[in-house]
């Protein structure tokens, strides 16, 4: 009497998600979303509940490749024999949220000149163009509590609070953060979150005043994002072979 075999997992294996990582941080670069060796973008390894991946503390972004990404723990401890230290304190924010939300597989966080602006002031995104209008109360606010130290418990018990179940948050004075199920999905949330902030500056930097559409138009057009099940994926994929052609050896 045969025997069934098991169906074959569709999880992906570490080193794609090494590269898939790897192409993050060189488009965070390519795209002007870096700010020299700080801030980070970090994923879950498959089947490990607490160990992630990480870039190693002193690489520029475009010097990031698969194999120089590092495993770390909840504490951001390393998991793995590496050469370069890793910044634990950077990793504060991430882990936060890595713990309390399973399905924030991939957290990036940015200290963008829009975003750094956007933050630093009273209000939200707000609702200037349709690509703004996708993340119309959908922004999470963290308030500015000094730089994220792994000594201040309390703070990430504060910024869980803040992010809730949202995909993104404004952190006050400090910058942007996006989480995703996917490495594609959180990278699409920041760029378009980036975005925004870029569009909101530059029609306030006009001095005329601003046209916002009605709650209505606004909700029609963030529930059309949101019908929308691609999620990055095709962009993501166009981005990647662009690095296939300009840029290969991030999957090194």
């Amino acid at each position: 009497m045969s025997s069934l075999s098991p169906a074959p997992s569709t999880a992906p294996t570490e080193q794609a998600v090494r590269e898939d990582l790897a192409a993050a941080y060189r488009l965070m670069a390519l795209f002007g979303m870096t700010d020299l060796v700080y801030t980070h973008l970090s994923v879950r390894l498959p089947g490990h509940e607490h160990a992630y991946l990480v870039n190693p503390y002193g690489f520029l972004f475009e010097e990031i490749t698969a194999s120089s990404l590092v495993v770390v723990d909840a504490d951001g401890l390393p998991r793995q024999e590496t050469s370069w230290p890793i910044n634990p304190a950077g990793f504060v924010i991430h882990s936060a949220i890595h713990r309390s939300r399973p399905d924030a597989a991939c957290v990036m966080h940015t200290h963008t000149l829009a975003g750094m602006v956007v933050a630093a002031q009273e209000h939200n995104i707000l609702p200037l163009n349709q690509i703004n209008m996708e993340f119309y109360g959908r922004v999470g606010f963290h308030p500015y509590e000094g730089i994220a130290a792994d000594d201040n418990l309390s703070e990430r018990e504060r910024l869980v609070r803040d992010l809730g179940m949202r995909n993104a948050l404004i952190l006050q004075n400090h910058g942007l953060l996006t989480v995703g199920a996917t490495i594609a999905q959180t990278f699409y949330r920041m760029y378009y979150l980036e975005q925004s902030c870029r569009i909101q500056i530059a029609a306030q930097s006009t001095g005329v005043a601003l046209h916002v559409p009605s709650e209505a138009q606004i909700l029609r057009a963030r529930k059309q994002f949101e019908d929308d099940p691609d999620e990055g994926r095709l962009i993501w994929q166009a981005l990647r072979r662009k690095l296939d052609r300009e840029q290969p050896d991030y999957r090194d």
